[in-house]
């Protein structure tokens, strides 16, 4: 059982441990992407606060991510997508839609071009920002703007860390995979106000650190998966370490407890997602 303070959830959460819905609201599929990059003491994290008026989890800070969309799934989509198996797990749609959402809510875009290169390496940073615009507005799908910069999604240096699925008692629910990558060379973060209010680069270190003088609040996978990720000295130490380990699905439980929030993972999930895993070496 892990037990986090009501002060340092976001505003609302107790609420739908104390009024559960009558019937569990069917866990809708999603995808989430820990954006890495090297500095200084070791790797930072991308965090980003979302809007209060946020459908889920307003004011929280996390990860980029949504929900998958129709127009993320496909064969054709599929071939466009390098370093995928043939038969990738968990299925090819949670790929493209963790690089999808990053792409949304940072305007960074994990994508090549037929010469090898990353897409925005050119300095066509106003053709990218009209493109994400587009997607956002829902002009456009992730498969238009791939045809409108000749390029491919590239998950090669993508790796699949963590399976959650949201407890029973909300009435949002969701079965996420959690992805991580590093931030490519000159890649810059460019927050869009619509869905994220603020962002920040942290050390999980760090991170912890503040959740715990409660400047950041933050929901359990996250914080979870901040834990996971803090022995790490590098962006490449951690994507070399979790790449092809096991993930198992999570499904905690939510219990209301006197000064804020039980979560409680049974016996047979316990560690899955939580527990750091130690660096190899």
């Amino acid at each position: 059982m892990y037990e986090i303070p009501e002060d340092r959830l976001p505003p609302g959460f107790v609420d739908t441990v104390l009024d559960p819905p009558a019937r569990p609201a069917i866990p809708r599929p999603a995808a989430t992407l820990v954006l890495l990059r090297n500095a200084g003491p070791g790797p930072e994290v991308l965090l980003m606060r979302r809007h209060r008026a946020s459908g889920f989890v307003p004011g929280a800070w996390v990860f980029p991510g949504g929900r998958v969309d129709s127009a993320d799934s496909g064969p054709a989509l599929h071939e466009r997508v390098h370093g995928l198996d043939s038969d990738p797990r968990p299925r090819s749609e949670y790929w493209v839609a963790a690089l999808r959402e990053l792409f949304e809510e940072t305007g960074v875009l994990l994508a090549r071009r037929d010469d090898g290169g990353w897409v925005g390496e050119a300095g066509d940073e106003r053709r990218l920002e009209a493109l994400r615009r587009s997607l956002m507005e829902d002009r456009a799908a992730i498969g238009d703007v791939l045809d409108e910069l000749d390029a491919v999604l590239d998950v090669s240096g993508v790796v699949h860390i963590a399976h959650w699925v949201t407890p029973v008692v909300e009435r949002r629910r969701y079965d996420t995979h959690f992805f991580a990558a590093g931030l490519p060379d000159r890649g810059v973060v460019r927050t869009d106000p619509r869905e994220m209010v603020e962002s920040c680069w942290l050390t999980p270190v760090e991170a912890l650190a503040r959740f715990e003088r409660r400047e950041l609040p933050m929901v359990f996978p996250t914080v979870k998966t901040l834990e996971s990720l803090r022995e790490y000295q590098s962006v490449e130490h951690v994507l070399d370490a979790l790449r092809g380990e096991p993930v198992p699905r999570v499904l905690p439980r939510l219990v209301r407890t006197a000064g804020g929030v039980a979560i409680v993972v049974d016996d047979e999930q316990a560690g899955a997602g939580g527990e750091a895993r130690r660096p190899a070496g």
